[in-house]
């Protein structure tokens, strides 16, 4: 999930320090946090990444002291507290179980961070299991509790126009990495669209270097067939997330023919999201921006 990114980050740039790793096992009812969620603690008392949102963190952080001190990695479950007392539970009504254990060969091994990153840089999904008897974690699909480490979410725009700056604006708050690309060297700046990647290339060239996966999004806004029609035809070609083409029901109809024409075949024409969005009425360019994103991240959630 993109919220592990942060502890990846940290797994890095801490190497080599005295860690442990907390980690959301099982949930159960309006629990704040997802299974798999992670916080990683360092033994100078900095932490990165949460498992539950701030309710039960300072009792995670004790926990992890107790680990770093030499204690074998626990389960903690946690349930509704109450509030009139100073007790530890979530106040959402959920129940979790997180497991806290040692980064060291006898827990998560850090290797394991290693190779997480490594296949996510491949566009691939790394799967790590754990032995709650153990507490040992090490990469395969058959223990306990299993952890898939998906790639990181990819949003690809086609077209730098205003919907995109909206789009580009709100992947950039999801944690999405976002590319725009427009052969148009006056739409597409870094004034224009700040903290994005910039590829001037002809749409259908630069996505298939990208290399889209199934955690990568190819939305095409530029209303140009000459610009959309090749990226979208791109998309279709690899087992990209979400393919989404902005325009009316009218104007989709039209492009489902040309693409047809072109040789795409109705297998990947039903693919494409179009018009693109959930329909939320959306008026004006960040209504539908917000439209996309919306549907953006539920086809991201539906292939999870």
């Amino acid at each position: 999930m993109a919220e592990n990114d942060s502890v990846l980050a940290a797994a890095r740039a801490w190497a080599g320090s005295r860690m442990a790793i907390a980690t959301v096992v099982s949930t159960w009812g309006s629990a704040p946090r997802p299974r798999g969620s992670h916080m990683l603690v360092r033994d100078d008392g900095r932490f990165e990444g949460s498992v539950s949102g701030g309710c039960v963190e300072n009792d995670i952080l004790a926990t992890a002291e107790d680990v770093l001190a030499g204690a074998p990695a626990t389960v903690k479950s946690y349930g509704v507290a109450d509030p009139a007392a100073w007790e530890v539970g979530l106040p959402c009504g959920g129940e979790i179980s997180v497991l806290v254990q040692p980064v060291s060969a006898e827990g998560f091994h850090p290797q394991l961070f290693e190779a997480i990153e490594s296949a996510r840089a491949n566009g691939t999904s790394f799967d790590v299991a754990t032995d709650f008897a153990t507490g040992r974690s090490m990469p395969g699909s058959a223990g306990d509790f299993v952890n898939r480490y998906d790639p990181p979410r990819r949003l690809v725009i086609v077209g730098a126009v205003q919907i995109a700056q909206r789009l580009a604006g709100l992947a950039r708050e999801l944690g999405i990495v976002t590319h725009v690309i427009d052969p148009r060297g006056r739409f597409l700046t870094a004034e224009r669209f700040p903290g994005v990647i910039l590829d001037d290339r002809w749409p259908d060239e630069a996505v298939t270097a990208l290399k889209p996966d199934p955690a990568t999004a190819v939305v095409t806004l530029s209303h140009d067939p000459k610009i959309d029609d090749p990226a979208l035809i791109a998309a279709l070609a690899h087992p990209t997330g979400y393919v989404a083409a902005l325009g009316s029901r009218r104007s989709h109809a039209a492009r489902l023919e040309r693409l047809a024409a072109a040789g795409v075949v109705e297998a990947d024409l039903t693919r494409i999201d179009g018009p693109a969005g959930i329909d939320i009425g959306s008026i004006g360019p960040a209504e539908i921006a917000l439209s996309i994103a919306a549907a953006m991240v539920r086809s991201f959630h539906a292939d999870a």
